[in-house]
């Protein structure tokens, strides 16, 4: 299994993953995987489809949310905020991690923001994204 990265208690980031993986994730306790990475951003990499369908058949929720650097941070960042910032135990995931925390960071304001800014800078994670919005 792919390496995963606890912001809070109820939602991590990983980097890339395989449909492989998902079962693994279903048996950790996770129930909603977001896909913060659109499909062919390199050669082989597995599309939203096939990670949905694993998802489906582990009987997790699946989220596409695909941003890059001319996108970020998408149309309904008050979605995303429903998803990450929810009692469900989510895991989100895009080529590295950062993207997703970038987001993550990006759906709160304020203290909560700093604490996730402090908590990003405690894991090495740039915000490079998230600092382009302002605040």
């Amino acid at each position: 299994m792919v390496k995963l990265i606890e912001l809070n208690e109820t939602l991590s980031i990983t980097g890339q993953i395989q449909a492989s993986d998902i079962s693994e994730f279903a048996a950790a306790g996770y129930k909603t995987v977001i896909c913060n990475r659109p499909d062919d951003e390199e050669p082989n990499q597995p599309t939203m489809d096939s990670i949905e369908m694993a998802c489906n058949e582990a009987g997790l929720s699946f989220i596409r949310y695909p941003v890059n650097a001319v996108t970020f941070p998408g149309d309904d960042l008050g979605a995303m905020d429903a998803s990450m910032n929810s009692d469900t135990k989510t895991l989100a995931y895009c080529r590295s991690g950062a993207r997703s925390t970038n987001l993550w960071v990006a759906t709160l304001v304020g203290e909560e923001r700093q604490a996730a800014a402090d908590r990003a800078q405690q894991l090495g994670i740039p915000l490079s994204f998230v600092m382009q919005m302002g605040s």
